[in-house]
């Protein structure tokens, strides 16, 4: 059983402005993300930077994220496959994205699409020895009207994982993002944890006595994203369920998300967040010479 790295998550337009910052505060491993176009970003020139920056700390680039609409835009695609092709150089084994929709559709009006995108996408990330993890985000969207993702619920992903049966293709998971939905979290990782391909860690704090006073429909917000360690989730539970699955990734830190520990405080609640991680999982490996 390998031991799950505790990292977090960077903007990669702000890698190597934010990077030499971070590199000795404890972080085991970053994921670099970009939202919805990289901005004319040369992969392999910030590869080369990134590595610069690290050195020979034990410091991994575990993932490569751009959150985008793969199915709607075909520049979008193209992107990806940008990505797919580069991400190694960093030495990242997962591309994480979004399933993409036909934006304001049902989900089903975009499953046999998403069939045609993914099964050329998990193809090329294939002969790179790559991963692709799909993150569980509604962005706003419902099962009848999706944004830029169908692949937020259980229902979409039996669909998705039909039309692309590759193993090379997963979820990038995350509880807060079942939660909103208000489904169970723990109960959905126990029977998915085989598909995870890549974690982020957020967690939220659902707000029970709201929900009996003013109801889901907007009235007043009835769920909070939350750094770990300061919403609901027992993560203890969730390194576990991982670890019993056979899960060998990381842990992604997505901050800026907390509404009371963010803005001056969002370092200091991602480094909360990063060893209360590291508690959670059983704090560092230690090899014990008697049970060889």
């Amino acid at each position: 059983m390998k031991e799950i790295k505790i990292g977090t998550c960077i903007p990669g337009t702000k890698a190597v402005e934010w990077l030499p910052h971070m590199v000795d505060l404890g972080f085991e491993s970053f994921e670099l993300t970009f939202h919805m176009s990289l901005e004319g970003t040369d992969l392999k020139a910030l590869a080369q930077k990134t590595k610069e920056i690290i050195g020979d700390r034990d410091i991994s680039i575990s993932s490569i994220g751009l959150y985008c609409n793969p199915i709607q835009y075909q520049e979008h695609q193209k992107s990806l496959e940008y990505v797919i092709d580069h991400a190694s150089d960093f030495g990242a084994t997962v591309v994480n994205t979004f399933a993409g929709a036909y934006e304001g559709k049902p989900v089903e009006d975009a499953i046999t699409k998403f069939g045609e995108v993914f099964g050329e996408l998990t193809k090329r990330a294939a002969h790179k020895n790559i991963k692709i993890g799909i993150e569980n985000c509604p962005m706003g969207g419902s099962y009848e009207a999706a944004t830029c993702n169908i692949g937020f619920n259980p229902k979409a992903w039996e669909k998705m994982f039909n039309q692309v049966p590759a193993e090379n293709l997963g979820l990038e998971w995350e509880p807060t993002h079942q939660m909103v939905q208000l489904i169970d979290p723990i109960a959905q990782l126990k029977e998915w944890v085989g598909k995870v391909v890549h974690i982020h860690g957020k967690d939220a704090t659902i707000d029970y006595d709201g929900i009996k006073k003013f109801g889901i429909f907007g009235a007043k917000d009835f769920v909070y994203h939350r750094t770990p360690g300061y919403g609901d989730s027992n993560w203890t539970d969730i390194i576990s369920i991982l670890q019993g699955g056979g899960y060998e990734g990381d842990i992604c830190i997505e901050g800026y998300h907390d509404p009371i520990y963010g803005g001056e405080w969002e370092l200091t609640s991602q480094l909360h967040g990063l060893e209360y991680l590291k508690w959670c999982r059983g704090g560092a490996f230690k090899p014990c010479p008697w049970m060889k």
